[in-house]
């Protein structure tokens, strides 16, 4: 069955595109590009007990309509649609993530969304919803070379029947996912959105996790903890009250902040800044 559709004029409002939408490639960066510039990685809901509502209809209200954010099942669920209403060939895909692991650190269980999306029969990585490093524009899935996006210099390779997603950091190559084979049903998601959003394990559950990359730097909050980091790979680092947490959510993440926001930004004002 195919998905639901969506507003195009409303998504492309939000985002900022007033450029063709045709399924070609300059449409597939354009709209890669911009949207994780306007729409912001949080799971604000996760950590408040609310749940992750993944119907079309709630994803579009929130995201769309409410200027809010979400994670990686809201947004590439919502790419996913965009691009199958251009005309692009969409697949869902999942992922381990192990981003910046260890390289003896065992395989966490598949729980990020991505994209694989056909174009003039090359298959690209897709992905909006990576928060810290999401790529800002598509990656040869075929491809072994490294491939330069408007941010890091990513590379795919071969590993024990996945693909394993790396970023250049600092002149290294730090683990980002490892990609599962098969195509993924848009319902197959419900059960990795449960753990995602329910379980105790789940970080979401625990920490204030918000990002956002524009074309200039990435905006990385890690409970109150704000980091910045350029394009030429200088990072600027400060640790925020509650106060001006919520004005950065406000202004640096453009999030519309809910007075009922504010005992888990107290929280997050009060934890250990990490890393």
């Amino acid at each position: 069955m195919s998905a639901p559709g969506v507003d195009l004029a409303a998504y492309c409002a939000r985002i900022g595109h007033s450029g063709p939408l045709r399924p070609d490639l300059a449409t597939l960066r354009a709209l890669q590009e911009r949207h994780p510039a306007a729409i912001a990685f949080e799971a604000i809901d996760v950590l408040l007990g609310r749940g992750v509502d993944l119907s079309p209809a709630a994803v579009d209200a929130k995201l769309i309509g409410a200027g809010r954010g979400g994670y990686c099942y809201e947004h590439n669920s919502l790419f996913k649609r965009v691009l199958e209403a251009i005309g692009f060939e969409v697949e869902g895909l999942i992922a381990r993530v192990n981003w910046q692991a260890a390289p003896d650190a065992p395989l966490s269980p598949p729980s990020h969304m991505a994209l694989r999306v056909t174009v003039g029969g090359v298959r690209y990585l897709v992905d909006v919803g990576f928060g810290s490093c999401v790529p800002t524009a598509p990656l040869r899935l075929a491809a072994r070379e490294p491939q330069s996006t408007g941010h890091e210099i990513f590379r795919l390779r071969p590993a024990g029947g996945e693909m394993q997603l790396e970023a250049s950091i600092a002149g290294r190559w730090q683990p980002v996912y490892r990609l599962l084979p098969g195509p993924l049903l848009d319902g197959d998601y419900r059960l990795h959105n449960w753990y995602t959003s329910t379980h105790p394990d789940s970080h979401f559950r625990h920490r204030l996790i918000v990002t956002r990359t524009t074309p200039e730097a990435r905006y990385v909050l890690a409970d109150s903890r704000l980091a910045v980091r350029g394009r030429d790979g200088t990072v600027q680092q400060e640790t925020l009250d509650a106060d001006a947490l919520e004005t950065a959510l406000a202004e640096r993440f453009g999030l519309p902040v809910e007075a009922a926001w504010r005992p888990a930004i107290e929280r997050a004002a009060g934890a250990p800044p990490s890393g």
